[in-house]
């Protein structure tokens, strides 16, 4: 085709070589130590162009998902059905269960997948000078996450007019300048929106709870700026007052003992009684002091005398040997060697078990005497049932969920209607929330392995599972797009 030019092409056969099998890293593409100083200050900054340019394409991304989730009425749970706080969805016009099925495909909490879901709307729709400028590298996910933050809530066109002001020197500002350069612009274009903003903060207030590792947790609390003042002030004197009585402990310390008494309360007997339901799981060996394995308590990991000195602070390692607190209750769960539950129990029921024979031998037969409780032949499962899967599931088993049994339904995960029985091997603890959407929500499906393990697939087909915190050596759940069942409608 060109004359004059050729193609001298040689093949050869490459000696194997182990180190290829896995995906190629961006790093071994240039070798550690071979750019310069410049080289690498610039291929820095263009890595920030390139987060931003992902970040602009994950939010189409997200809204592109939207319009596939824009189900008819006739396929989707009326708004006004909905519990409080999931009537109205992020982004407007998406189905109810739009944001759970984001979570699960980007493996993370509703809370996040829920905040994607309002900064891609945001982005898209009210900021697109900002969109563009991050899909084109020219702002980075920083600052145009502080868009989204103070213009996400103000009214209709000041979102369009600020970002169109500040948006071409936003680059050279500081996160806190840009912040207060756009409230600043904010304010002079509508007076109202802070106060508004104020209402809106104090509506999402809530109290939570965040591990940060070596058997301790931050409990978070969100509260106005005068009250949180007041707060810390009456948390603070009282705790100098424990130190000018002579506690020489830390005054951090202190000012953490004196919030737990003014919220627990142990002193007042005046008021209703309010029973705190605390999961203290540990292997009997450590208990006894004979292993060290790690226990948890309040789905933490802790060490094992951590754990050992609470169940003494509760008065479960009493001179008798292991018994329920005072006032408290007692469970036992059997597992196997692989984690799997076998059995759940109290202590009176062990009891009673140790002084029964086999009534179909004599003797010590080895015969089997606990187990999973047996299949019942009606809807409601029994006591026995609800204990065994509540111990087995710890929370709601929907994909990076989290909430805690004591606010969780017990729900069939072959219908009973349709033929499901009621077993613990079709029983599954889910909140609320993802017990309607696996109830209602089209194109959803939850199955249930034998091993406690639970599959849930999306309406797009992609499947994650969950499985037991107590069993060992999960493997690893990447999204996958689960294969089609026979015989089944799309989009499966």
């Amino acid at each position: 085709m060109f004359e004059g030019w050729g193609v001298d092409l040689t093949v050869r056969e490459l000696p194997p070589d182990e180190s290829r099998a896995a995906p190629a890293r961006l790093a071994e593409a240039v070798p550690m130590g071979t750019r310069s100083r410049g080289d690498t200050s610039v291929e820095l900054e263009r890595v920030q162009a390139l987060k931003g340019a992902l970040a602009a394409y994950e939010a189409h991304l997200v809204m592109e998902l939207a319009e596939h989730s824009s189900a008819p009425a006739a396929c989707d749970p009326r708004p006004g059905s909905a519990p409080d706080g999931f009537s109205d969805g992020p982004i407007p016009g998406t189905s109810e269960f739009f944001v759970d099925e984001l979570a699960v495909i980007v493996n993370s909490s509703s809370r996040s997948a829920g905040r994607l879901a309002a900064e891609s709307y945001v982005l898209t729709r009210r900021l697109p000078e900002v969109w563009t400028s991050l899909a084109d590298g020219i702002l980075d996910w920083p600052r145009a996450r502080v868009f989204v933050d103070v213009l996400g809530s103000t009214a209709a066109g000041v979102a369009e007019a600020v970002s169109a002001r500040v948006v071409a020197r936003a680059a050279t500002l500081s996160l806190g300048g840009l912040r207060r350069v756009l409230t600043r612009e904010v304010l002079e274009e509508d007076p109202d929106a802070a106060e508004r903003r104020r209402e809106d903060a104090e509506r999402a207030a809530d109290v939570t709870v965040q591990a940060v590792g070596d058997g301790m947790s931050r409990l978070v609390v969100d509260l106005s700026s005068p009250v949180a003042a007041a707060c810390w002030t009456t948390i603070d004197q009282l705790a100098w007052m424990l130190r000018d009585d002579g506690d020489r402990r830390p005054i951090g310390l202190l000012r953490t003992l004196v919030f737990a008494d003014l919220c627990l309360r142990p002193w007042d007997t005046s008021r209703p009684p309010v029973t705190a339901h605390l999961d203290v799981l540990v292997p009997l060996p450590s208990l006894t002091g004979a292993g060290c394995e790690a226990a948890e308590v309040g789905r933490q990991p802790i060490t094992a005398e951590h754990v050992r000195e609470v169940l003494r602070q509760l008065g479960a390692l009493g001179t008798g040997g292991l018994e329920a607190p005072p006032g408290g209750s007692l469970r036992l769960c059997l597992l196997d060697d692989d984690g799997t539950l076998l059995a759940s129990t109290t202590t009176s029921e062990l009891r009673r078990l140790a002084r029964s024979e086999c009534p179909a031998h004599a003797g010590e037969c080895g015969c089997p005497v606990m187990g999973p409780p047996p299949p019942v032949d009606r809807y409601r499962p029994g006591a026995g049932q609800r204990r065994f899967t509540e111990a087995r599931d710890r929370t709601c088993r929907q994909p990076n969920c989290g909430q805690p049994v004591a606010r969780a339904d017990l729900d069939h995960v072959v219908p009973h209607g349709e033929g499901g029985v009621t077993a613990c091997h079709n029983l599954c603890c889910l909140c609320r929330h993802h017990h309607r959407l696996k109830t209602l929500a089209p194109g959803w499906r939850f199955v249930l392995l034998p091993n406690g393990v639970l599959e849930v697939t999306t309406p797009g087909g992609i499947t994650r599972s969950t499985h037991p915190p107590g069993l060992r050596d999960p493997h690893e759940q990447r999204a996958v797009l689960a294969p089609p069942p026979p015989d089944a409608p799309p989009p499966f």
